[in-house]
């Protein structure tokens, strides 16, 4: 009964969805007014009511237009997360890939690994930036959403659509994960506790978190500060059988994990100008005695399960580490202009579980792949009315961004004759060798926006950026035995972009627009698998440049808010991958889709609604103009989701939500032996989340998985290495119990 009531309310949500904006405009004189309220709000631009209402009212976003806007008043597609989303669901996980996949139309649903790759946004990579400060790396570890804890963030905005508003990067979109800001008034500490386990597993799949946090402000002095721990434990299928913890292949897993995160962020207001400085430390070590069995590797591929097994030996486990630092200024009046000025340090080091890579030509060892990175950066814009007579006055918004980064990946050689002996469970390293040399990249880029109203219910925005890029490449010998000699390359792009919004009524509007990303390839990928005698002018390096076209309409009603966009993306010289230590595809490469939201408040004290997301693409890896289809790494299947929430009882704050996620399958037509070719099955999730009033605090309740359902999700059914080893089947029934308390 239950799995029939959240499947209607699938199909129901998939006729109706529609899709979010982005990048906000400066609001016209005469326009309906798309003011902020003082409210907190949610998802899509609706309020946090109180608890006997379902009220929702306008957002406003900041990623963009690099200013805050509001969202009604952009031209592209846009998903906010607020922080009342987030506190619904860490009650259920805190991977924040995970979360953002049952939220965010456009984006692949998560994997259950410390890796994001394969969670692309409109069949693209998004740019992952924390308050402005790029995660990526010249080297893509493919973990840029695992490194900080929801317990620091105030609010997610998701930019769904190539765009170059921030550089180098976000050919699918921006993920913008916004920290917490300082409250008014006298200190104020939070206590957050919680503990979960795996319902097929109880004992050995249990772990808990403590999160403690403190916020106030004392004359023209504010602060936030908080600490995070989290211990997760063993995670179990719905069959009960143990997940090994490498799972898909050396990425990594979130189980048997240690995760610690401090946070802080001051800020000192002085008339018109602020001066604030945030920090985070983010750490997260596994501590595991599972491996892999590799005998599931002898049966043919996705007929055997990745199983676990006890008795590993591995002194450097897997981990993240990011350490983050920038200082803000802003000046609300410079002759008549906003400033905002940025100087950040980042440093970043992540480490994998060993590979046995023996099967591939390329690279005949076993051994493990660590990579760390060191970012310098900074940023500059200026917001300038410009007074035309007669008019009203079009904003510009100009500046600067600079990057200096330094990324290489270094291997642990491992003894196959004690990993073999052991059935793949010790690894004893003998040997260091370089894998990607170190490579120095400069960013800089220079941009302008225009954004203007000339008449009371038409918006317009354009503008230009053009970004340069400087690589330079230490000298290194491949694993396979090639010398590449050091060298570099200079990048050099010109990007524009133009939208509109026009207002049909106070309730409706339709927008379109086009905009250019820009993105340099992973360059760590392709001098990995350098062939002898490679150049530094190949083809393989060139710059991904990306024209991305959409149209929508939006709804904005006081119990109902629809929205629907299509896009089109293309691009000359496109990259997908061709597999481990293959050479990447560069090729013409063209991606569409339709996307959708829908939020309703029928009657007091209900809510209800949900995204849809089709997706799909292809390319000429030929050069011969016969297209066929990417791979499912590039191309995640439909996506639907749903939700119904209820306050039960007002006077206890107490509500229930129950939400369902579907992943259609799909067949691409390729062969199974390309990367990323096999067709994949469908599957279904439905979560409960509740939340009462209960003491001094809140008392959270949740289960993930509610159905015990038994599925392998999409990146592991398409089997990353090819083998049973990547099987990996997704987490059974978790059970989850939580306490919040202020005071």
């Amino acid at each position: 009964m239950l799995s029939s009531i959240v499947w209607n309310c699938a199909l129901t949500v998939s006729l109706f969805t529609s899709l979010g904006l982005d990048v906000a405009m400066a609001q016209p004189m005469g326009q309906p007014n798309l003011e902020r309220p003082e409210t907190p709000s949610t998802r899509d631009g609706t309020t946090a009511p109180r608890p006997e209402e379902m009220v929702v009212v306008p957002e406003v976003a900041v990623t963009a237009t690099r200013s805050e806007r509001p969202v009604a008043s952009i031209p592209e597609a846009v998903t906010v997360i607020t922080r009342e989303d987030i506190e619904k669901q860490v009650v259920l996980t805190r991977d924040i890939g995970e979360l953002l996949g049952k939220l965010t139309p456009g984006l692949a649903p998560g994997n259950q690994s410390l890796s994001n790759f394969g969670q692309v946004l409109r069949g693209r990579n998004a740019l992952v930036i924390i308050d402005g400060v790029p995660q990526g790396t010249a080297r893509n570890a493919g973990r840029d959403l695992r490194t900080i804890d929801p317990s620091a963030i105030e609010r997610i905005e998701i930019v769904r659509g190539a765009t170059s508003i921030y550089g180098d990067g976000a050919t699918g979109g921006i993920i913008h994960i916004i920290t917490k800001k300082p409250v008014e008034g006298k200190p104020t500490f939070t206590t957050d506790l919680l503990s979960s386990t795996a319902a097929t597993n109880p004992t050995a799949g249990i772990g808990g978190r403590v999160v403690q946090s403190v916020a106030g402000k004392k004359g023209a002095l504010d602060y936030s500060l908080s600490g995070a721990y989290e211990r997760t434990g063993g995670y179990f299928d719905a069959a009960g059988s143990r997940i090994p913890p490498d799972l898909q292949s050396a990425q990594g897993g979130l189980s048997d994990l240690n995760t610690y995160n401090l946070f802080g962020k001051l800020g000192y207001e002085f008339g018109k100008q602020r001066i604030q400085l945030t920090a985070n430390r983010f750490v997260s070590s596994q501590d595991t005695d599972y491996a892999t069995d590799p005998s599931v590797n002898a049966f043919p591929p996705k007929t055997q399960k990745a199983l676990a097994r006890r008795g590993l030996l591995l002194n450097d486990q897997p981990g993240i580490l990011n350490t983050l630092v920038s200082a803000d200024y802003n000046h609300t009046d410079v002759w008549g202009s906003r400033l905002h000025a940025q100087a950040y340090y980042r440093d970043y080091s992540t480490r994998f579980f060993p590979f046995d890579g023996r099967t591939f030509p390329a690279n005949p060892f076993i051994f493990q792949s660590r990579v760390e990175s060191e970012k310098l950066g900074s940023r500059l814009e200026i917001d300038t009315p410009v007074p035309v007579p007669g008019i009203p006055a079009p904003r510009l918004l100009w500046g600067m961004d600079f990057i200096r980064e330094v990324t290489a990946q270094r291997v642990a050689i491992m003894d196959p004759a004690a990993y073999d002996s052991s059935g793949g469970l010790v690894f004893n390293q003998f040997g260091d060798r370089v894998w990607v040399p170190p490579m120095t990249q400069h960013n800089i880029g220079l941009f302008t926006q225009l954004e203007w109203s000339p008449f009371s219910r038409w918006i317009l925005r354009g503008g230009v950026r053009h970004e340069r890029v400087d690589l330079d490449v230490s000298a290194f010998t491949t694993l396979g035995g090639n010398s590449i000699t050091s060298g570099g390359r200079t990048f050099n792009a010109t990007l524009f972009n133009a939208g509109t919004v026009v207002y049909l009524t106070d309730e409706v509007n339709v927008f379109g627009s086009f905009s250019q990303g820009f993105s340099i390839p992973d360059t760590g990928l392709i001098l990995r698998a350098a062939p002898a005698g490679f150049q530094f002018s190949s083809s393989l390096l060139a710059p991904i440049k990306v024209n991305h076209y959409e149209v929508g309409i939006r709804g904005e009603w006081s119990h109902v808010q629809p929205s629907l966009s299509v896009y089109y993306n293309e691009s000359d010289l496109g990259v997908t991958s061709g597999g481990f230590f293959a050479t990447v595809i560069r090729a013409p490469e063209r991606v569409y889709g339709l996307e959708g939201t829908l939020d309703i408040q029928p009657i007091e004290r209900w809510r209800l609604g949900g995204t849809f997301t089709w997706t799909d693409g292809e390319n000429d890896p030929d050069l011969n103009g016969d297209y066929t289809a990417l791979n499912g790494f590039r191309i995640a299947p439909l996506k639907l989701t749903g939700y119904i929430e209820n306050v039960t009882v007002p006077a206890w704050e107490w509500r229930n939500r129950l939400q369902v996620l579907y992943v259609g399958g799909r067949d691409p037509g390729l062969p199974p032996a390309v990367f990323g070719g096999r067709p994949v099955d469908d599957y279904l999730l439905v979560d409960l989340i509740s939340t009462a009033r209960v003491g001094p605090g809140m008392l959270q309740f949740g289960i993930e998985n509610l159905l015990n359902n038994q599925y392998f999700n999409t990146v592991s059914q398409l089997l990353r290495t090819g083998r049973n080893d990547s099987y990996t089947a997704a987490r059974g029934m978790v059970v989850s119990l939580g306490y919040t308390f202020k005071y």
